[in-house]
This record gives structure tokens, C-alpha cells and sequence, in this order.
């Protein structure tokens, strides 16, 4: 795709399009202008990283101002403190607001700032003359960030301690923090040295849950709250160890994230939800057909144990995934956990063991159960992937996959099946190293699997993915008659009745005598004629509707003729 396109360099986007270049890069010694103000910023010493700071950090930096003539007119190095300020707020001039934040920790630049964006037509008196522009060497020294989390103002966050990785908890996470809570004056109102909570759930006041979202393991922070994140217009009462908090409120909390446990959904409808006790080693992640070992202990909500396998130097609990050796939940689970990982699963009954009794190892399941299982995944073998394999390999696994999906289809396993399908055409969809004769039998396989595959979504009322299916069919063999024939049936459902027509029609020219198109054919024409009749009545009612409209206009139109409607039988 590359080939395809010409796109121009940055710079020469930017000279094209006169877009000011807000955050330049720079080499030692080198100058450019920020924005389009005349801001100059010339670098002197490279600095660490690549964050800079944003609008309402808080800034650590030394500098020395002068005059173009070299006047010195102000020094913090010569008065020995660097000088503080929060970027962005209007507590500097707007020259240093918006050359200072193109700099990174460490780095030392000089900034040629026009008087617009200094001390303007009225300067400084005594030492900065009128219309003045002034030349800053300015080192920055550090900052603390301040982030503005709701973008409201509600909640500014400062960062104490910085955390690890880059992680945040998500809503359903369990966090476990410790807090401090004072009113502006000092005063203590709640302390917690160690709390565990849902983050959807929240704790204590909004801006708990809020903060916990953009933080890290161990980050600690400073949270300057206003009432609408903490106890709002009320306020709180004092209760057990807690103190009152006045109506209207602001609140300053410190915040330290201890760790969390990250609880996922295993499946769309939220009926298998996995929560990680222990993180796993790596990256990767069993697979469909993998051979797992699993230390196991199945319970019910009462905390019944029923099952109990790889404990107590009991052998490991060995199965190979989607072969429905164990309940769907835990097959659906464990291929998404990572070697070492222990995690709990909280398991619905569509997805453990249904609606009947089961009578299990150490105990019985009662109907309806919602189970739950403490997992650890010790190892697994993979199924090999297609791109371990070579040509000939890739055409046996695909026609294994191809007999699996066959026997779960008649079995009634249409889900299951068509996941075998899928499976045995990935197999072999790149076929550019194949011989001719791999490529023959390749193409074989893809006709027959996308075929059954079509079957089992028009079995799941899968219409679409049906029909997409077949047109891959009819683009390698476009006189295919199932794939023209199953097509057909899946436009009917979509109510696309002149493409089913024209697909039945074209399978009929190929093979005249073939008594399930002419079947289909036959509903088609039902569903056509009741198509018609139920548009000729909508149109029917709706002119119907119009001609007892026509007494009311007919004093505005007196001087015309009514024409007749006239409605097509025919529609």
C-alpha cells in the first residue's frame, strides 16, 4: 500500500498547508519558531526522555532573562532557588507558557519571546523597557504532573510517587488502595489503610473510582476534589471512625493504588467472568485443540467443593480445549490465560452444567447452578498453527478440521462445526507455495468447507455471514449450484427477494432437475406474491388516506380539475 500513495514529508505538509510547528524538532545549536507568534526556541542542552509537560503540571525550572542587548534583568540562578510555577495558569508570561512545554526534563533552551507574548507596550518598570523582546535561558529542572482527570475541574490529580508498567484498572477490576481524607483546613475526616472495592462500584466518595482509572500499580497521588465528586450540595454526618464533611465541600485526598485484580469477561453476554489471583508468565495463550494442564477446584455458592484435581500431589487435571471434555465455561476460560496465571471463574449455568442435575466427583450439582472454579494453568501444548507447517501438512489438517466439522454437524453442534470450517480454510488460504496439484486440492477444500460452513450459519440464522460465505464459493467456482442455492436461501431471509431469484434461476439453467432448487424456488414465488399483496395494501391505505384529504384542500383549488390516481395492479 505504500506503492500507492505519495504522501509528502511532514515539513513539507506543514510549509504547503502554513500549519505553525508547535513542537519543533531540534539539534544542539539549532533555532526554530514555535507557533506563529515570532516564539524562537534554540537548544543548547538535549534533555531526557520524550514527555514533556502539559497545561497545569507543576514546574521546577532555573532561568536568566536579558535584555537583546545582553542585559541581565532577573537570574533564579543567581538567588540560588529555582523557580516554581503551574504551567498553562497565566502565573507566567504567555511566552514562557507556551515554550516551556515543548521541553523535556533536563533540557536547557533559549527562548527569543516578542513583547506580544512578554510585558507588551507597558513592559516591566524598572528594568524591562516598553515593547521589549527578551531572550530566557530557561533549564528545566523537573515537574510534578497535575492532571485535570474529569475535564471539568472536578478532580485535579498530582502525582507523588510514580507507579509501574502502564496498566490501568478498568470498571470491573478489584483495587486495593490505601487513603487519607481532610477537609481544606487540615482537618481529618476518613483514613483507610488498606480497602478492597469494585471499581464500578466505587467507594467512599466518586473520586475514589475516578482516579483509581488513570493510575498505576503504586502510583500514589494528591487529589484535590470538588464537592460534586465528593459529598455534593449535603455533605456527609459523621459515622464510626469517619469525620463530618460540610455541605459543598472541597476535599484533598491522598491516594496510593496497592495493586488489583483484573476481572474480565470471558463471554459477550457476561455469564463467564474470570478474575486473576495470580499474574501468568508471558504472552502467550493456549489455543483451540490445545492440550492443557490445570490445577482445579470446583465449588458451589455455598462454598460446596465438588471437584478437586491437581492438589494434594494429585495428578494434574489434563484436556484437550473445544473437544467439550470439560463445561464450556472453563473451555472458553483457560484459553485465555497464560502459563502460571491462577485465576477464579464465576460460571452461569448456560455455561456449566445446565438446568439438570449432575452428579459430580466430591459432590453433587444441583439445577441452575452458577459455579465457580479456582484455577491454575501449570502448562499446555499447542495445536501447531498453519504457519509451522509445510504445503502438504497444511492440506491434512485442513481435511482433519474439514471431518471434524462434518461429524458436529450432524450431530446437531452447528456452532462448533462451523468453527472447524473456519479452521480448516485457514489452513490453507495462502496457497502461493503450493504445487499445482497442492493448489487442486486446496481449492477443493475451501469449496467443500465454505459450503458446510454456509449450512451451519444458515442453521444458526446467521444469514449474512451465510451468504458471504457462498460468494466465496461461486468467485472459485461460479457455476456452483449449492453455493448458488444456499446463497438464494439466505437472500430470502434477508428479504433480498430479486438476488434469491436470480441465483435460483441461474441454478435451475445449470441443473434443471434439481428438486430442492425447485423447492426453494417455490417458496420464493410465496413469499413474492405475499410481498406483493402487503405493498399493495400499504400503497392502497395510503391513497385512501390522501383522497379523504382532498375535501379540505378543495377550497384552496377550486379553479382545478382533480386528476384521477391511478395505482399499478401490478405493484
Amino acid at each position: 500500500m505504500d506503492g500507492d500513495f505519495d504522501m509528502p514529508a511532514d515539513d513539507m505538509m506543514n510549509e504547503d498547508l502554513d500549519l505553525p510547528d508547535e513542537n519543533p524538532i531540534l539539534k544542539v545549536g539549532e533555532e526554530k519558531e514555535i507557533g506563529n507568534q515570532g516564539l524562537k526556541k534554540k537548544l543548547v542542552k538535549e534533555g531526557e526522555g520524550y514527555e514533556t509537560p502539559e497545561n497545569g503540571d507543576e514546574l521546577e525550572v532555573h532561568y536568566t532573562g536579558t535584555l537583546l542587548d545582553g542585559t541581565k534583568f532577573d537570574s533564579s540562578r543567581d538567588k540560588g532557588t529555582p523557580f516554581k510555577f503551574t504551567l498553562g495558569q497565566g502565573q507566567v508570561i504567555k511566552g514562557w507558557d507556551q515554550g516551556i512545554k515543548t521541553m523535556k526534563k533536563g533540557e536547557n533552551a533559549i527562548f527569543t519571546i516578542p513583547s506580544e507574548l512578554a510585558y507588551g507596550e507597558s513592559g516591566s518598570p524598572p528594568t524591562i523597557p516598553p515593547n521589549a523582546t527578551l531572550q530566557f535561558d530557561v533549564e528545566l529542572l523537573s515537574w510534578t504532573s497535575v492532571k485535570d482527570i474529569c475535564r471539568d475541574g472536578g478532580i485535579f490529580k498530582k502525582i507523588l510517587t510514580e507507579g509501574e508498567k502502564w496498566e490501568n484498572p478498568k470498571d470491573l477490576d478489584e483495587v486495593l488502595v490505601k487513603y487519607e481524607t481532610r477537609l481544606e483546613d487540615g482537618t481529618l475526616v476518613a483514613k483507610s489503610e488498606c480497602i478492597e472495592f469494585t471499581v464500578k462500584e466505587g467507594h467512599f466518595c466518586p473520586a475514589l473510582a475516578r482516579a483509581v482509572k488513570t493510575m498505576k500499580k503504586g502510583e500514589k497521588v494528591l487529589l484535590s476534589v470538588k464537592p460534586q465528586y465528593g459529598f455534593g450540595e449535603k455533605g456527609k454526618p459523621a459515622s464510626g471512625d469517619e469525620g463530618a464533611v460540610p455541605p459543598n465541600a472541597n476535599l484533598q485526598i491522598t491516594l496510593e493504588l496497592v495493586s488489583w485484580k483484573t476481572v474480565s469477561e470471558v463471554t459477550d453476554d457476561k455469564k463467564v467472568i474470570k478474575k486473576i489471583l495470580k499474574e501468568g508468565e508471558g504472552y502467550e495463550r493456549p489455543n483451540e485443540g490445545a492440550v492443557v494442564k490445570v490445577k482445579l477446584i470446583g465449588k458451589l455458592q455455598d462454598g460446596t467443593v465438588f471437584l478437586k484435581k491437581g492438589h494434594d500431589d494429585d495428578e494434574l487435571f489434563e484436556f484437550k480445549t473445544d473437544e467439550e471434555q470439560v463445561i464450556d465455561g472453563l473451555d472458553r476460560a483457560v484459553i485465555t490465560m497464560k502459563k502460571g496465571e491462577v485465576a477464579l471463574l464465576t460460571i452461569a449455568p448456560e455455561y456449566a452444567f445446565g438446568f439438570s442435575e449432575s452428579k459430580q466427583e466430591l459432590a453433587v450439582v444441583p439445577p441452575n447452578s452458577t459455579v465457580y472454579y479456582e484455577v491454575e494453568l501449570v502448562s499446555f501444548d499447542k495445536e501447531r498453527e498453519s504457519w509451522d507447517m509445510n504445503a502438504p501438512e497444511k492440506i491434512e489438517a485442513a481435511g482433519k478440521k474439514k471431518e471434524e466439522g462434518n461429524a458436529l454437524f450432524k450431530a446437531g453442534k452447528y456452532a462448533r462445526a462451523s468453527k472447524r470450517y473456519e479452521k480448516a480454510v485457514k489452513y490453507i488460504e495462502y496457497d502461493t507455495s503450493f504445487s499445482e496439484e497442492e493448489k487442486k486440492e486446496a481449492k477443493v477444500l475451501k469449496v467443500a468447507c465454505n459450503l458446510n460452513n454456509a449450512a451451519c450459519k444458515l442453521k444458526l440464522k446467521d444469514y449474512k455471514q451465510a451468504e458471504k460465505l457462498c460468494t466465496k464459493v461461486l468467485d472459485l467456482e461460479s457455476g456452483n449450484v449449492k453455493a448458488l442455492y444456499r446463497r438464494a436461501q439466505a437472500y430470502i431471509q434477508l428479504a433480498d427477494l430479486d438476488l434469491a431469484e436470480f441465483d435460483i434461476k441461474k441454478a435451475l439453467e445449470i441443473d434443471p432437475d434439481n428438486r430442492e432448487v425447485k423447492l426453494e424456488y417455490k417458496t420464493l414465488k410465496e413469499r413474492i406474491k405475499e410481498y406483493n399483496k402487503k405493498e399493495a395494501k400499504f400503497y392502497g391505505n395510503m391513497f385512501a388516506k390522501m383522497n379523504k384529504l382532498e375535501p379540505l384542500e378543495g377550497n384552496q383549488s377550486a379553479a382545478k380539475e382533480s386528476e384521477p390516481v391511478s395505482i399499478d395492479s401490478k405493484a
